[in-house]
């Protein structure tokens, strides 16, 4: 089982080298985003949840050297405003109303599904669109309504969960080490 695991995990890290050119752009396209004034927005539900707070806090706090403080919100986080929101305009709404209090033109939202189908993700992704923010979305296989949707998109081509949870850090470590290339942060 244990090989089994992590032969699907190399088989999925393989492919997922095609995704290299996309996720340089959009540390490209962040870097100056952040640097701007703009924000990076992040949502997903469950393990997706904890990818998106993971790849914030590298960015509010540091990938592997100090640098200056990059502005990230992961909007699961608020625990308060999330069951306020829940309570008061249903779980679809979740992280769309959070964008449109967040969320300026220009903007960065990451959108985490390993379905690609997570009905609070994608009305996030669709109202971060109607705002003028850029989005990205990482998810499991194609097709699925995010990666339609988004901007542009890493879609992870793997059987279980937990493959295109694994792909989704490495994808996001891989972001951050970018950026702070990017930015003139030592390796």
């Amino acid at each position: 089982m244990i090989e089994e695991h992590f032969r699907a995990l190399s088989e999925a890290l393989r492919r997922m080298r095609t995704a290299a050119p996309t996720i340089e752009s959009w540390a490209e396209h962040l870097a100056g985003v952040l640097t701007g004034g703009g924000r990076l927005l992040a949502c997903g539900n469950g393990g997706s949840a904890a990818e998106a707070q993971h790849l914030t806090g590298e960015l509010v706090g540091k990938f592997r050297h100090d640098r200056q403080p990059l502005s990230a919100i992961a909007l699961h986080a608020d625990t308060s405003t999330t069951t306020a929101i829940a309570n008061d305009y249903g779980e679809h709404e979740l992280y769309a109303r959070q964008v449109r209090a967040h969320g300026r033109p220009g903007d960065v939202l990451v959108a985490l599904s390993t379905s690609g189908r997570s009905q609070n993700v994608v009305t996030a992704a669709k109202v971060a669109h109607e705002q003028g923010m850029v989005t990205w979305a990482l998810t499991g296989p194609e097709p699925n309504p995010l990666t339609s949707l988004c901007t542009d998109a890493i879609a992870v081509d793997a059987d279980h969960v937990a493959t295109v949870q694994e792909v989704h850090l490495v994808a996001v470590h891989a972001l951050c080490a970018q950026l702070d290339r990017i930015l003139g942060v030592p390796a």
